[in-house]
């Protein structure tokens, strides 16, 4: 049983979560984009002291550890390292999809055969995912898949496959099956907390100087269209 602080930067939404023993005690996030670097630092300090926690009581530091944002989860692991170096913490990395799953097995409209399709936006066309069963349960590995009409015809010829995440909204008008069901859920470090506790009781930690997360795809440079001089 443990006090962790949980930090998820790998999408749109910036959270974290202050838990004990598996259960969230506080949940600071904001869903505007991009917003990590501003917002991160100052959620954590809310979140600490919304509780009367202080960092160095903390039992541990988990972070989402990707895919997604290449950006977004520097950021998050920058402060997660950080508050690790300053408290002498270990460091546990969770999943970012396997965080999104299990929001959605929480779902009540979920039935006990459902497949779970997690889905990050990856730009363009393309998507992080995994496959997990309805109790979270990973499946098959992440991968970057290009969104069509035949990307999940496989599985949804089996049995019902629910979607959901910042990626669902590029394969609502794609996927088409009655097969194929989509919800609302978005990344959140409350998806974090029970993930980190068992990682936390397995000791399952990280390497604080080396880690780094899994981007699975290489950061592209974007050159800009504006003229400096």
């Amino acid at each position: 049983m443990a006090l962790l602080l949980c930090i998820e930067s790998s999408a749109e939404v910036c959270s974290v979560a202050l838990a004990r023993n598996g259960e969230a005690l506080v949940l600071k996030e904001s869903a505007a984009e991009r917003d990590h670097a501003k917002l991160l630092a100052p959620f954590v300090a809310a979140a600490l002291g919304e509780a009367g926690v202080a960092p160095q009581q903390l039992d541990a530091v988990a972070v989402s550890k990707g895919p997604g944002s290449y950006t977004s989860l520097r950021i998050g692991t920058s402060v997660a390292k950080g508050l690790c170096y300053g408290t002498g913490r270990p460091l546990v990395a969770v999943g970012s999809l396997h965080a999104l799953a299990a929001l959605a097995a929480a779902k009540p409209e979920l039935r006990p055969d459902d497949l779970l399709r997690p889905l990050l936006d990856a730009r363009r066309m393309e998507v992080y995912t995994a496959l997990f069963d309805a109790h979270g349960a990973q499946l098959a590995e992440v991968t970057a898949q290009v969104v069509d009409e035949n990307g999940f015809a496989g599985e949804l010829k089996e049995r019902r496959v629910v979607f959901f995440g910042s990626g669902a909204d590029k394969c609502r008008p794609v996927v088409r099956s009655a097969n194929a069901v989509f919800v609302e859920v978005q990344a959140s470090a409350s998806g974090m907390v029970k993930l980190a506790e068992q990682l936390f009781a397995e000791k399952q930690f990280e390497d604080i100087a080396y880690f780094e997360p899994f981007y699975l795809k290489n950061f592209v440079a974007i050159k800009s269209t504006k003229k400096l001089l």
